[in-house]
Formats: structure tokens, C-alpha cells, sequence
């Protein structure tokens, strides 16, 4: 914590000088009894403080929560990222934010807070205020980790949904001068999934001409962008019929653009895992591998691995000479560089000839500050090239 990490562990807990309450401000002193910290605490979660303020004593409250906002929303005016065409973007990012366990995220002109930690219950009216006066949406939703919807409800009287005016639940919003929807409600994370964005990006600018395969697919983000970039067709492929039905939305919302509508689209309801080794080899020219994290938990690593690598051999069994294979992964507790390096193993040992094209970690509106925030990479290969 002194070189910065903003996460103390329950064992790294040495004396109390009372029991916690879910929610309490914790101020963290050294053997010394110097000020090193305070933070939010949370006698149910292993991250027992995560930390707001190193060093120097602050006062919590509505001018901290405006100052660190202002912070946030400056880093991504910097970083361009709500730029011509893109009303959709995150604008807090947890503790790379200096906001431990919440997450901000703009669909035009609704917010969707979520909240990881009871400590934010606790001053919630000084935090919504913050953030309407700072970002000013017309909708405000706030959201709720599994492990805080009970005790939100018990102790704080709070339940997920819209704060204040009602808006819809369903948020069309723009990216590059593309349309998607987001369940701003119910969707997996916030309702889609922002951190994708520049890889998103990368596979227009290659897919002209491709047949291209797009796994784990959910809302079919990735193949709307090949689509847009000329791609001859585009499959989507996951498990979830609802994941299914919300592509086809997303596609019937750009078809006015003239390649998003003369592309073939084909939708596959399957496990991606079997679809992989029992389809017909070599058929698509670029295969883009995103999967769910492989790896919740550190012992679930070694399998993680495993996964990434049958992946991999899977999108390369279905490649054509010449095509390219985009892998990513979220799973924090898997290393870039071991993740890196397993995709790069299967390739060597398909036997095929191939360069790496490149590799890619988080988005600007993503920063990643200490390691454990570090979830998202992605390398992309050449075959046969």
C-alpha cells in the first residue's frame, strides 16, 4: 500500500482497535502510529480496505468525490475519447480513478453507476449529487455487485434501478458513428462492453473483403465494426440466444450503412468450445476469440490457460491460409505475458508459418493503475502469411 497498491487484505490486518462495520471509513496507521491511509472497509470481503487517500489525511465528502470526477472526466477529454461519434465511454474507472469499487459509464445521455463496495452507500447522496453536477446525465441508473444487493437492501434501503427520472432501459448509443444498444439495467456489465473498443476498431481496419468469425460474440460488437469495414461476411457465434437476438438488433441498427447491409450475416446459437473442433476447417479468413475471464479466482489459472489454448488451436483450425486469428482475454488473474505466450505456443506448434500483427492491453477510458486491474490483452496473428 505505501508503494501505492489501493488494496489492503484481511490477513494484512494486524490490530483492530474495534470491529468494523460494513461500509466505515477505515484510517490505517503504520507500527509508528503514523497516518498511512484511510479507506472504505468491508469485514465481508477478502479486500478488506480499499483505499481512497494515501499519506495525507483528507476530508471525505461532496468536494473530494467533485475533485476526483473532475479528475476522471479530464483524463478522457485528454484522451479524445468521447470524440465526433461516440456518445458511449466510461468515465470512472474504480481505483485507477482514485474511486475504489465503482465504476461510471456513459450510453448517450444516461449513467450507469456501479457500485463494488458498501462504502459508497454510505455517502451515496453526496456521491449521486457529485456525479449529476459533474456529468451531468439526464438519467442516472445505479447498479450493484452480487455480494451488495442484500445488505444494500437490509441496511441502506437501497435496491438497484433509475435514480430520479425514469429513462429507458434500453439506451441506444454511438461508437465511431456506430449504433449499439445497451440494457442499462440488466446487461452484463454496465450493458455492453466499452473496454473493447480499440480492438473493435483494429478489426474494421483489417476485415475488408474477410469472411470473419466472430465467438463469444454477445451484442455482436465486433462484427458490426467488420461489417462496416467491407467484411464479405460475418458469423456470429455464442451460447446465449439472448446474446443472439441483441447482434441482430445491433445490425438492424446500422444497416444504413451500405457494407453493414451488403455483408452476409449469419447467427449461431452454440458452445463456442465444441463449435470449434467439430466445424468445418479452414473457412474464415479472420477469427476473433473473446471469451468471458477463464479464471475468476487465482486457482482457476492453470484451466484458464488450458481454455485459451484449446481456443486458440480451435481459431486457427478454422482459418484459411492467410487469416488472422484476434484472441483476447479479461481474466486479471492470467498475465499478460503468460496469456501472450500461450496463444503464441499454439501457433507454433499448428505448424503453420506465422508473424504477430500486435498486441493490446486496455483502452484510455480504461486506465489500469496496479496489476490487479490489468485485465484485458489481445494479439493478433497472421497464418500462412
Amino acid at each position: 500500500m505505501v508503494r501505492g497498491h489501493p488494496w489492503i487484505y484481511s490477513e494484512s490486518i494486524k490490530e483492530q482497535n474495534r470491529p468494523g462495520l460494513s461500509g466505515e471509513l477505515a484510517v490505517v496507521y503504520d507500527r509508528r502510529n503514523r497516518f498511512l491511509a484511510v479507506g472504505f472497509y468491508d469485514p465481508a470481503s477478502p479486500i478488506r480496505v480499499r483505499i481512497l487517500q494515501v499519506r495525507k489525511p483528507v476530508q471525505t465528502g461532496l468536494e473530494l468525490w467533485r475533485e476526483r470526477i473532475r479528475e476522471a472526466r479530464a483524463l478522457r477529454e485528454r484522451g479524445g475519447v468521447f470524440s465526433k461519434g461516440t456518445t458511449g465511454g466510461r468515465w470512472i474507472n474504480g481505483e485507477s480513478d482514485g474511486m475504489p469499487g465503482l465504476v461510471a459509464d456513459r450510453y448517450d445521455t444516461t449513467l450507469v453507476v456501479k457500485l463494488y463496495t458498501p462504502g459508497w452507500l454510505a455517502f451515496w447522496d453526496e456521491l449521486e449529487a457529485a456525479l449529476r453536477e459533474e456529468l451531468q446525465p439526464c438519467f442516472l441508473v445505479l447498479r450493484l455487485s452480487r455480494n451488495l444487493v442484500d445488505a444494500a437492501s437490509a441496511e441502506w434501503g437501497f435496491s438497484e434501478g433509475f435514480r430520479g427520472a425514469i429513462g429507458e432501459e434500453t439506451v441506444i448509443f454511438e461508437e465511431s458513428g456506430l449504433g449499439f444498444e445497451a440494457q442499462v439495467r440488466f446487461g452484463q456489465k454496465t450493458g455492453f462492453f466499452l473496454d473493447q473498443r480499440e480492438n473493435r476498431r483494429r478489426v474494421e481496419s483489417i476485415s475488408g473483403g474477410l469472411d470473419v468469425l466472430n465467438a463469444f460474440s454477445y451484442s455482436g460488437g465486433f462484427s458490426v465494426y467488420a461489417a462496416r469495414g467491407g467484411a464479405r461476411s460475418v458469423t456470429d457465434l455464442d451460447i446465449s440466444s439472448f446474446a443472439i437476438e441483441s447482434a441482430k438488433r445491433n445490425i438492424a441498427l446500422n444497416a444504413h450503412h451500405p457494407a453493414v447491409n451488403s455483408a452476409k450475416h449469419r447467427w449461431v446459437q452454440a458452445d463456442a468450445f465444441d463449435w470449434l473442433q467439430g466445424s468445418p476447417a479452414a473457412q474464415f479468413d479472420l477469427a476473433v476469440l473473446d471469451p468471458p475471464s477463464l479464471a475468476p479466482r487465482e486457482a482457476n489459472r492453470g484451466a484458464a490457460r488450458e481454455g485459451y489454448a484449446a481456443l486458440a488451436a480451435g481459431g486457427i483450425r478454422v482459418l484459411r491460409k492467410g487469416g488472422m486469428l484476434l484472441s483476447a482475454s479479461c481474466s486479471s488473474h492470467v498475465s499478460k505475458e503468460e496469456f501472450f505466450e500461450t496463444v503464441r505456443s499454439v501457433a507454433q506448434e499448428s505448424g503453420r508459418p506465422w508473424q504477430e500483427r500486435w498486441t493490446s492491453e486496455h483502452a484510455p477510458d480504461h486506465p489500469a493503475n496496479f496489476p490487479e486491474a490489468r485485465y484485458l490483452k489481445a494479439i493478433c496473428l497472421k497464418l500462412d502469411p
